[in-house]
């Protein structure tokens, strides 16, 4: 394939990384995250710290 134009390899790449980006994009939005649940954030629960210095 050496005797392919430049022009050639120009669009192949454009065409590769077009479709790579394309795939990429579909699986990062394809995953639906999960939103925290209320009982997991009651687990924590903060108290207030008295420093006596």
């Amino acid at each position: 394939m050496p005797q392919m134009a430049p022009m050639s390899w120009l669009s192949l790449f454009i065409v590769f990384s077009i479709t790579f980006i394309l795939f990429s994009m579909m699986n990062y939005y394809s995953v639906i995250p999960q939103t925290p649940k209320s009982q997991i954030s009651n687990k924590y629960s903060t108290t207030s710290l008295n420093w006596k210095w």
